[in-house]
């Protein structure tokens, strides 16, 4: 926790912030010091999606004086099942506009700065020293060890959380004798080990559970009430329900926060961030439309889901077989050399990692279906087979 601003140096409340945070001024683990620093306090969100959506709003809404968000992406209609920041009206618009309005009209008290830009190698270090803290809202392990590394460099807390399906995590990472996000993990999994959130799902809820949880923990940091979630690993299953905490130690042999053999920002070259393409070659690809006018006309093709048997059940192409990525190796005799392989999962990301291997191990004939069974089902219609 850090060290209390003392009150010489602190922002005043106006009579309407008075009014607005009555509820805060009557706690007397907050009270009007505590508001006060969180009037004075600058809060770095990096990403404006599930996570953010949370952080964005109770952050606000309690009176975070900056509130700088970086986010470069746009507001698409499968973000609402759970980026509750953004509404109906918003699809097509920069995600940064439409939170800084939704945040305005919440709270004008705060000051929205807007970063419409990816967090990189180039601006980490320059965006997070201007700030007291970092909230990691991102859905990419390239942009987690990024946020994390720059902390680290950087000396200024990690407030982390991830979902994935019905499941969630948050901790404190990078505090004064603290660990850090790579004593954890010390490196990204492989990128074909682990779907991401639009490829695996995830319930709509869960990551406002864990983005309030976040929130949580920076009041708690600013205002210095409670004790913050620094050496532990909140763990949030929605199926139980269960909330569970583990103990996680600083890593003398940690490369971030350890041995410091990180000393400047860098990126994995296994990952590419958002708005900037893969090195490899690009996989063929096969549209929607094309794909049912040859299934329409018989065409011999060996169409192959590539997802797991859960999601394999809740719908797939008619005469598809299953092969998730996890087990294709164990599969590759399945596939005839002189046959039209088509590959699939929910939204081509995992398929495209197939098509790859096959490719790799002679194959020449193999296509991804662009867009997966997320875009085949929006362009044309419900007709799955369970």
């Amino acid at each position: 926790m850090p060290a209390p601003t003392p009150p010489g140096g602190l922002p005043r409340l106006s009579p309407e912030e008075q009014l607005r945070y009555g509820r805060h001024l009557v706690l007397p683990e907050v009270g009007p010091l505590g508001q006060r620093r969180l009037k004075a306090a600058r809060v770095l969100l990096v990403g404006a999606g599930g996570l953010g959506s949370p952080v964005a709003l109770y952050l606000a809404a309690a009176g975070v004086g900056t509130l700088t968000i970086v986010e470069a992406d746009r507001v698409e209609a499968s973000n609402l099942q759970r980026q509750v920041l953004h509404g109906t009206a918003q699809v097509g618009r920069k995600k940064g506009e439409s939170a800084r309005d939704r945040l305005r009209d919440l709270n004008p008290h705060v000051d929205v700065a807007l970063e419409d830009r990816w967090f990189s190698v180039e601006n980490a270090l320059e965006l997070v020293r201007a700030h007291d803290l970092v909230v990691d809202g991102t859905d990419s392990f390239a942009t987690r060890y990024l946020v994390n590394d720059a902390c680290v460099l950087a000396g200024k807390p990690n407030f982390y959380g991830s979902v994935f399906r019905f499941e969630g995590q948050a901790s404190v990472f990078c505090a004064p004798g603290g660990p850090c996000y790579r004593c954890l993990y010390p490196e990204p999994p492989p990128p074909d080990l682990v779907p991401s959130c639009a490829e695996g799902g995830v319930l709509g809820v869960v990551p406002g559970l864990v983005g309030v949880v976040q929130a949580s923990e920076v009041l708690k940091w600013l205002t210095g009430a409670g004790t913050p979630l620094v050496g532990r690993l909140l763990l949030v299953d929605a199926l139980g329900p269960e909330f569970r905490t583990v103990k996680v130690n600083r890593d003398p042999l940690c490369p971030a926060c350890g041995t410091r053999q990180i000393r400047e920002l860098r990126e994995d070259p296994r990952y590419c961030r958002p708005g900037h393409p893969a090195p490899e070659t690009a996989v063929p690809t096969i549209e929607p439309d094309e794909l049912r006018e040859r299934l329409g006309r018989g065409d011999d093709l060996d169409l192959v889901d590539v997802r797991e048997p859960d999601e394999w059940g809740g719908g797939h192409l008619a005469g598809a077989r299953l092969v998730p990525l996890s087990q294709l190796g164990e599969h590759l005799g399945s596939f005839a050399p002189d046959r039209e392989v088509v590959l699939y999962c929910s939204a081509g990301g995992r398929s495209e990692r197939a098509a790859r291997q096959l490719l790799e191990r002679g194959l020449t004939r193999v296509r991804n279906l662009s867009g997966g069974i997320r875009r085949w089902v929006e362009e044309m219609g419900p007709s799955l087979e369970l």
